[in-house]
């Protein structure tokens, strides 16, 4: 892996099963159950010019259960960006202050051409419509744990990605970093003028795999292992794409009656959230929530051992972990949601 994570593409197989190995050491320090201190005075810059809850405090709370300290800053107005600073600039300066950078930029493009004036590791965070590598590393690692569970495995997996796939940055890159595995299935189901962009769709099918694309989700989808729901991302539509589109007819939500009835007990559900839950929205729907296919909060638990692993490998500390753990001293709940289900 090089010395940034800016797309999956920078990324092998091995890369990959390595940052997954390394996550798996991980999770006793992200369940709370031990300590580390391993990156004790390293300092993460945290620099997120577009919203956001999860990521950001997922990569804070990663770097800081390995033992670093965090600098914040959110949103272009407090950004000397906002006086003409250009990113080669901010870039240099940020690396003076901080040992590694995670950065998400509205532009895509905006992340790589930060990374390039600086050697301190920069992760890309989200880049527009671009990529966010890290939450399809997060998204692998759910699929592969919640296979496991299931005694199912990736190879000749049916996979099914709904909503926004043109401008939602986190299927374009869990789709290509599937295409790394065994061949596989994909149903690709989004509305008219939101589909999946025709140079990834080409890149997974030179690499074996099958995909279908519809613009509804009827039919019966008995074989489907996951279901993969992204919510529609109007604020990187165009003026003339905004006044056209309708938003998502109730036919596009994924709830218990489409489970129940159209799939199986093994199905398991992700998104990469926020999931819209107002009703008209038709996103992925909340009935479904303390059913145990849904994976979703699973899935952002797992965001901290994967970030750990990213930040951990980048940092050159990855074989030191289990050479410096204690355990907690602080009171840990059995659960963390009150709607958690018993697997």
């Amino acid at each position: 892996m090089s010395s940034h994570l800016l797309s999956v593409d920078s990324l092998s197989r091995d890369h990959v099963d390595h940052l997954l190995r390394v996550a798996a050491r991980m999770e006793p320090i992200a369940q709370r159950r031990q300590v580390t201190r391993v990156l004790e005075g390293a300092v993460l810059g945290n620099l997120f010019f577009e919203a956001s809850t999860r990521t950001r405090v997922s990569f804070n709370a990663a770097f800081c259960r390995l033992g670093g300290s965090v600098c914040d800053t959110t949103g272009f107005t407090f950004s000397s960006m906002a006086k003409g600073e250009s990113l080669y600039d901010t870039s240099r300066v940020m690396s003076g202050y901080c040992d590694a950078i995670v950065m998400r930029h509205p532009d895509q493009g905006s992340v790589a051409e930060f990374a390039a004036a600086t050697n301190v590791p920069v992760i890309n965070g989200g880049d527009g419509p671009g990529e966010h590598p890290s939450q399809a590393l997060l998204d692998l690692y759910t699929i592969d744990k919640e296979f496991t569970r299931l005694g199912k495995r990736l190879a000749g997996a049916h996979v099914l990605l709904t909503g926004d796939l043109k401008y939602g940055r986190t299927v374009h890159s869990l789709i290509k970093l599937l295409s790394l595995y065994a061949p596989m299935r994909f149903t690709l189901v989004s509305p008219p003028g939101l589909e999946m962009p025709s140079q990834v769709i080409d890149r997974v099918v030179s690499r074996g795999h099958r995909v279908e694309q519809r613009d509804s989700l009827a039919g019966n989808f008995s074989d489907l292992d996951v279901i993969y729901a992204t919510r529609i991302q109007k604020e990187r539509f165009t003026a003339e794409m905004d006044e056209s589109f309708g938003g998502l007819s109730r036919d596009f939500t994924v709830d218990r009656a489409f489970l129940d009835n159209r799939c199986t007990d093994s199905t398991i559900v992700m998104h990469p959230l926020p999931r819209d839950s107002r009703a008209d929205a038709n996103d992925l729907d909340t009935d479904l929530n303390g059913d145990p296919r849904l994976a979703i909060f699973r899935q952002t638990d797992n965001g901290i051992p994967v970030r750990m692993a990213i930040f951990a490998t980048l940092l050159g500390v990855d074989a030191l972990i289990e050479h410096d753990l204690r355990p907690v001293r602080w009171f840990v709940p059995p659960t963390l949601g009150v709607d958690d289900p018993a697997l």
